[in-house]
């Protein structure tokens, strides 16, 4: 009987080369420029020479379109298809995010160059409007009545939504059933409220029913409205990423599940909650027709949000931008740029706050696990050393626990 033998496999030698896909070489750039050479070349002959089209955005669009087919064809000489589609969706991408941010930087110079004459005079950012008429010069008047506005209702509205936004969060991640699915159908909706419908039904139920005045608390609430189903929704979505043996291993340790979520779940989510966080003030932050209906227009600075009307930078700069006389419409786009650079420094303190994702640990944060890893380490010794004596005095005929179940109350006495 002749013995089974599995057949060696031929030895061919692999002739394809590995592609390079984290470096750029001097072909690709070769090959780039080319391809942008001659989709410029053919879309000048189409615009000014062949067809009768014109237009600016009508050229970049056709360049971009010339541009992909270009390239294809060039790199489709050399490589084969799955190169070929990798590359040309690497252009389609890069371009998208050129057009992305090509598109920010030219709405932050244009507000920066339209309200320059405005953010050179110091009294932009230390008066109000209270005594300052449209034709005055812009050495007169300024915005703090706005920026102080934001800032108060801003804050009131993150006091009424971040607690309930994320305890939403945490119900719809931790808890199932239809219950759950209806509140999330529901928040799911509210996301694409309009704005305008949020303001009318502030003002018909808090101020028409309930009587209370135009104030900074009323639009603190429109506000909240809609920063609210944002919240929810990125902080659902952010929870629902936290591995689910961190849940696991807390619950065999014998936690419950409320310390599960405060010990576990949120600091491990607490980048990505800060970031739900920043998305819903930038949903709230830049609303104007909310704060319009509930909080009225003012030009005087009002410290107080629950009685008299209050301003914010976007509704002050939709109402300066309206004038027809120059300086007016330089303090809008003025207080548009402050806006700006007021939601940056939030976003910024924000991320400061935030800490760092799950796993790194600041300096700060490292010297206190040591310090209580040694205190930790300090109490089990005690433990054992009172263990060990109090087994050494115990009669001898008592039989002595197992390691294993020493090991058990030592770990449930340190949990405890």
């Amino acid at each position: 009987m002749s013995r089974t033998s599995i057949p060696t496999r031929p030895s061919t030698p692999n002739t394809d080369a590995p592609r390079a896909i984290a470096t750029v070489s001097r072909r690709d750039i070769f090959t780039a420029f080319g391809a942008a050479a001659s989709a410029l070349a053919t879309t000048t002959l189409l615009f000014g020479r062949l067809t009768p089209l014109h237009g600016k955005i009508g050229f970049v669009v056709v360049f971009l379109t010339i541009y992909v087919v270009m390239y294809a064809a060039i790199v489709s000489v050399t490589d084969n298809r799955p190169a070929v589609v990798d590359r040309v969706m690497t252009v389609l991408l890069s371009s998208a995010a050129a057009v992305a941010l090509l598109s920010l930087f030219s709405v932050i110079v244009f507000v920066l160059w339209r309200g320059r004459e405005a953010l050179t005079h110091g009294n932009f950012f230390t008066s109000d409007l209270s005594s300052t008429g449209p034709l005055d010069p812009l050495d007169k008047g300024g915005i703090v009545h706005a920026v102080l506005g934001t800032l108060i209702m801003t804050a009131i509205s993150l006091v009424l939504t971040v607690p309930l936004g994320i305890a939403c969060a945490v119900y719809l991640t931790e808890t199932g059933g239809r219950a759950a699915s209806l509140v999330r159908t529901v928040v799911t909706a509210m996301t694409a409220l309009p704005s305008i419908l949020a303001g009318l039904f502030i003002f018909a139920t808090w101020i028409l029913i309930f009587g209370n005045e135009r104030s900074g608390l009323a639009a603190s609430i429109a506000m909240s409205i809609m920063m609210l189903p944002i919240i929810i929704r990125s902080a659902d979505v952010v929870l629902r990423l936290v591995p689910g043996n961190l849940r696991e291993a807390a619950q065999a340790l014998g936690a419950p599940k409320w310390r599960t979520v405060w010990h576990v779940v949120l600091p491990t989510a607490r980048s990505g909650l800060t970031t739900s966080v920043i998305l819903g003030v930038a949903r709230g932050i830049g609303e104007t027709a909310p704060v319009l209906l509930t909080a009225g227009f003012t030009s005087t600075l009002n410290l107080n949000p629950t009685t008299g009307p209050m301003v914010s930078l976007p509704l002050a700069a939709f109402e300066l931008v309206r004038s027809p006389q120059p300086t007016q419409i330089a303090r809008g786009f003025a207080t548009a740029a402050v806006l700006m650079l007021l939601v940056l420094i939030l976003f910024s303190i924000a991320r400061v706050l935030g800490g760092r994702p799950a796993g790194h640990q600041s300096k700060r944060q490292a010297r206190a696990t040591r310090s209580a890893s040694a205190a930790d380490l300090q109490r089990i010794t005690q433990h054992a050393a009172l263990r060990q004596s109090a087994d050494n005095n115990s009669a001898t005929s008592t039989p002595a626990p197992p390691a294993n179940g020493a090991e058990f109350d030592l770990i449930a006495e340190v949990l405890r």
